[in-house]
């Protein structure tokens, strides 16, 4: 088999359930350890390498992340995929360890998603209901921008002990502004 032939038969068969709990959102995940144990003897299986690196990118902004690249090799070469995740160092109840260890789970997480063709399309996000008051209501709000005052006020509720579910009560919540509300 060529290394094509070996990452699209690893991608066919692989099985990474979510077996992590959130009892806060009460939904199922899987991380990137999950991932990895799931892999493992399908990379024995076709004397393949999987690694995984990271790099922290810090912009002219000030602001920074980790991109995290999972590399497939064998002896004919090697594909490879990233990811990025942003770094908030002044995350509420984490130090900066914990902060830069989280994004760099993240990152790798979804990078390994991309090269093993793992679909979190029914994941947390997309299955919770995160119930209104009433289907009319829900249809009426709005959605929360990526930035600006709308935003900022919602990342200071959040920071203030309200939960997504609150702020969800107000506004339609895309992945990627969730994302952003809780880096």
């Amino acid at each position: 088999m060529n290394i094509y032939e070996k990452l699209v038969n690893i991608q066919g068969r692989l099985k990474a359930p979510k077996n992590q709990y959130n009892s806060f959102g009460k939904y199922k995940y899987r991380n990137c350890e999950d991932i990895l144990e799931a892999v493992k003897p399908l990379l024995v299986e076709h004397k393949v390498v999987l690694t995984i690196s990271d790099k922290v990118i810090e912009l002219d902004n000030g602001l920074s992340f980790v991109e995290s690249t999972a590399q497939f090799k064998d002896i004919e070469g090697v594909i490879e995929v990233s990811a990025q995740a942003g770094i908030d160092p002044n995350r509420k109840g984490m130090d900066v360890a914990q902060c830069f260890g989280s994004s760099s789970s993240y990152a790798r997480k979804y990078a390994l998603n991309g090269l093993f063709l793992i679909d979190d399309t029914k994941d947390a996000d997309s299955t919770n209901k995160h119930e209104t008051k009433s289907n009319a209501v829900a249809d009426d709000i709005s959605w929360l921008p990526d930035k600006g005052s709308k935003f900022d006020n919602a990342k200071k509720a959040l920071d203030s002990g309200k939960t997504m579910q609150d702020i969800r009560k107000h506004y339609k919540v895309s992945k990627k502004v969730e994302q952003l509300l809780n880096t």
